[in-house]
């Protein structure tokens, strides 16, 4: 007997956990805790969906939608994304996961332009369902950092980025742990300019820094130099299998023999292989046919290069090329 759960009221939570312990394709992101962490914030809005089988649950898809500008601009931005990609069950069957997707499009299509599944883990097996519920796999690559322990970890990083960490301490760079108020803006307003001047995607406002600060799940790493924040990188925590990197960035270039930037990711990669964590997960390094220099960066740190990919499902195709024009011009309007 197979059953679609329609919200969080409709699915076990005992069950949902231990999804996440079982699943061959777990993320942080697919947890409860992330989807609670969802609700909290006002600027967009969270969605579970559940497929049980024989009574067990085998299938999670959670994610939000979120719009950027005024009105008009917030019509055309509308998106549903799912970061982590779907939990799944090792058992799962076809016709579950159809159902699933299909009910995911069903409920998410008047409400968003495309729903983007964002992997952090391999689909492969599951690519034909995907394409056959009318998703589009699109090739994306990331970085899976192994943290077996800190000195294998530090081993390797390449000779570059040891050298830039060493000195970096050396003339006084401290990592530190973000929990303060003006620590966190300092952080926001770096971030804030990284993103306007070299990622030119939209960022989170405020409100999602100063809860997810609070989340146990979370840990900010801050680098401080004569006492002010000059770099940090945000993780999230699944058990003891993943970190997360969420957000990092840096004043990098300002300061001599400081490299704040690298300083923020290699505290994360130690205090994954301080504390029994398999993988850092970088969370993305972009197009395999584009040249990156993200990508470039976070090759240095001696992760494994993944790629895992995103499905891609356009619920208006005119408004989707609409929408992106409309994206670009939101973030020049930010500057």
């Amino acid at each position: 007997m197979l059953k679609i759960h329609a919200n969080i009221d409709e699915i076990d939570k005992k069950q949902w956990r231990k999804l996440i312990e079982t699943s061959p394709v777990p993320s942080f992101f697919q947890t409860q805790e992330c989807y609670d962490f969802y609700c909290s914030l006002s600027f967009l809005e969270p969605f579970v969906f559940g497929v049980s089988e024989n009574e067990q649950l085998t299938g999670v898809i959670c994610g939000y939608v979120i719009a950027e500008g005024g009105k008009f601009k917030r019509y055309f931005s509308r998106r549903a994304i799912i970061l982590g990609g779907a939990l799944l069950a090792v058992n799962i069957t076809d016709s579950a996961l159809t159902k699933l997707l299909d009910f995911t499009v069903k409920t998410l299509k008047n409400r968003a332009i495309y729903i983007e599944f964002r992997n952090y883990n391999s689909y492969s097996d599951n690519k034909e369902i995907f394409k056959n519920a009318g998703f589009k796999y699109m090739p994306h690559l990331n970085f899976h950092v192994p943290t077996e322990n800190p000195q294998a970890a530090f081993a390797q990083l390449s000779s570059t980025k040891r050298h830039d960490v060493k000195i970096s301490q050396n003339q006084g760079a401290k990592i530190v742990e973000i929990t303060t108020e003006n620590d966190l803006q300092n952080y926001y307003k770096i971030l804030i300019r990284l993103y306007l001047t070299k990622i030119k995607t939209p960022l989170f406002p405020y409100e999602f820094f100063e809860k997810i600060v609070k989340l146990p799940e979370c840990k900010i790493f801050g680098i401080k130099f004569e006492g002010k924040i000059i770099g940090g990188s945000i993780c999230v925590f699944l058990a003891q299998k993943s970190v997360y990197e969420w957000f990092v960035c840096g004043q990098d270039g300002r300061f001599k023999n400081i490299y704040p930037s690298t300083l923020s990711t290699w505290a994360a990669i130690d205090y994954a292989a301080q504390n029994g964590f398999r993988y850092f997960d970088m969370m993305g390094a972009g197009k395999p046919d584009r040249k990156n220099g993200i990508r470039e960066f976070k090759a240095k740190f001696g992760g494994k290069l993944v790629e895992h990919g995103r499905f891609l499902y356009l619920c208006n195709n005119f408004l989707y090329k609409i929408g992106k024009f409309y994206v670009e011009k939101i973030m020049k309007s930010l500057k």
